[in-house]
């Protein structure tokens, strides 16, 4: 279903490439920038959605699908109290897009069979860095705004799954 293949003419053609630039302009620098997110020193204004899509893939890459969203889920609630996001009913963290967006690049990264850990975010950045509104093929109702969809899970209602 998902190509192996990261190669430099898809990626540079990606719209996420401009949001991703500095993340992913070496293996160095992605090393550079989880470790700036793990630690709570991560600029607020690069926490894009290319940004989560990285760390998901980056974490899917060598953990099982509940260990990347409890990384994911842990890590997003650390950030956003380091740079004074609030997580509260209508803001920050967000229970049910953390998941969904875990399990999608998860199984991605999963399927590809990456031999790296730098292609399979590559790659993961390519397929969907540039896609944030993909979760609205699974879900009948706005889901960002259901306070509770940003506090528990709740599984999409669409009956076929869009890809």
């Amino acid at each position: 279903m998902h190509s192996t293949q990261s190669g430099d003419s898809e990626f540079h053609n990606s719209a996420a490439n401009q949001e991703s630039f500095a993340l992913l302009g070496s293996e160095r620098q992605l090393q550079r920038f989880v470790e700036a997110w793990k630690a709570g020193k991560l600029p607020k204004a690069e926490w894009t959605h290319a940004a989560h899509v990285a760390m998901a893939a980056y974490f899917a890459f060598d953990h099982a699908a509940e260990a990347t969203f409890a990384i994911m889920k842990a890590g997003i609630l650390h950030h956003n109290t380091s740079v004074g996001t609030p997580n509260t009913a209508d803001n920050g963290y967000h229970e049910t897009l953390t998941r969904f967006w875990s399990s999608e690049i998860g199984e991605f990264v999963r399927a590809g069979r990456y031999t790296s850990r730098w292609d399979a975010v590559r790659a993961a950045v390519s397929a969907f860095g540039a896609d944030r509104d993909r979760f609205r093929r699974f879900y009948s109702f706005d889901v960002v705004r259901d306070r509770r969809a940003r506090r528990e899970w709740v599984a999409p209602d669409h009956a076929q799954r869009g890809s």
